[in-house]
């Protein structure tokens, strides 16, 4: 009953059985290359759009021919209506679509000021964002061009006119996100669910393949031990088990994507502790109110969604419902996410996500008691000797 025997029956338990193996390495190491393989290109380029030009004017045709070489959007379709483009978009035969209205050239040669409708699919923020972003740099490229020809026509010089045709300039430069791209924007948040959910299988299976063995009337190893010394020994060997992988993650693969990385080891060590502390001992809990070991999968599994939603970095946290927030906070993934984006992508110091790291630990001392007693209530019910 010595520790050093304790640390063996895990070791032994945790590298024999192929599920809990496939879930840890597996799992890693496939995702690490699978999640981020649809977004390497980082930007959503060639949207495809339905034009609908209500004009059929030369300016007309000039900005449809400009829309159509820009790298953001493609015009793959023409309407006659707004309804029927409108028809296109909602049936995904299209993701956005412009529509030039009447008299667009009279009124620009007036000096009017016509009215641009653009849209796009907002489902997804990126793809929107980048029909938006192109109609409107070309319609500011118009816009420019006539500004500058009638400045010349008025007798500016040209060079002079090019400059001076806005009283204002934009010059924006994006401060977490420099490629303004999808693996900047999500791979850093998902990696560590990742490491969350495939976590919390691995020790749900053991918990869960360990009920299934006291169930069918045999007596495991841990039967023998002290219900807190399974706890912190199983803690301890699954927090070095995932240790080289969360610095495979956050080492090879941020540096393979071209991902940010700005905090120190010491910061990243020192938060990664109570995450994989508190994730190890709540999957304990799963293990022990689950009946058969393939559920801890499925549960796992079906929670994945609700967390990536619910965390903050995809929907603002503001729209989320209070209770869902509020719910979400019981999960590591949620105080983890938040803090290793904060001091690895944007900058923070340690002290700014104190908070989180609070939580974290708090999250590890009541899941590890938790688990403690779950297992002192399931040997109980199964009447076997409560080793003190």
């Amino acid at each position: 009953m010595s520790w050093r025997s304790l640390f063996k029956f895990e070791l032994k338990a945790i590298f024999s059985n192929p599920s809990i193996l496939f879930t840890v390495f597996g799992g890693v190491l496939i995702y690490s290359f699978l999640y981020p393989l649809p977004y390497i290109h980082q930007l959503p380029r060639q949207q495809q759009i339905v034009v609908v030009n209500l004009d059929q004017s030369e300016l007309g045709r000039k900005l449809e021919r400009m829309v159509d070489v820009t790298p953001q959007v493609m015009i793959t379709a023409r309407a006659e209506s707004i309804d029927a483009a409108k028809a296109m978009v909602n049936q995904g035969k299209v993701q956005g679509m412009l529509v030039i209205p009447k008299d667009f050239q009279r009124d620009v040669l007036l000096g009017k000021s016509p009215t641009l409708a653009y849209g796009g699919d907002a489902a997804y923020f990126l793809v929107y964002g980048t029909i938006a972003e192109g109609l409107a740099t070309v319609a500011g490229t118009l816009v420019a061009e006539v500004k500058v020809a009638r400045m010349v026509m008025t007798g500016s010089d040209m060079a002079l006119a090019a400059e001076r045709y806005t009283a204002v300039k934009l010059n924006a430069q994006p401060v977490f996100n420099p490629t303004m791209g999808y693996v900047n924007y999500v791979v850093p948040a998902v990696f560590v669910l990742i490491l969350h959910q495939t976590l919390l299988i691995a020790v749900g299976v053991l918990g869960g393949g360990q009920n299934e063995y006291l169930r069918a009337g045999k007596i495991g190893y841990w039967v023998h031990y002290p219900a807190r010394r399974v706890v912190l020994v199983r803690g301890i060997v699954f927090s070095l088990i995932y240790l080289p992988l969360v610095m495979y993650y956050f080492g090879f693969s941020f540096s393979y994507y071209h991902i940010s990385r700005l905090a120190s080891i010491t910061d990243l060590a020192l938060l990664t502790l109570p995450f994989l502390l508190a994730v190890i001992f709540l999957g304990m809990i799963l293990g022990q109110l689950i009946p058969r070991c393939e559920l801890a999968t499925v549960v796992v599994l079906l929670s994945s969604l609700p967390l990536v939603f619910s965390t903050g970095f995809i929907w603002p946290v503001e729209m989320i419902p209070a209770p869902i927030s509020l719910l979400a906070q019981l999960a590591p993934s949620t105080p983890a996410i938040n803090a290793f984006l904060r001091i690895n992508q944007m900058g923070a110091d340690f002290n700014q996500v104190l908070p989180l790291w609070g939580q974290l630990w708090g999250q590890a001392v009541v899941y590890g008691v938790i688990a403690a007693r779950l297992m002192l209530k399931v040997k109980r019910e199964n009447k076997l000797p409560v080793a003190r």
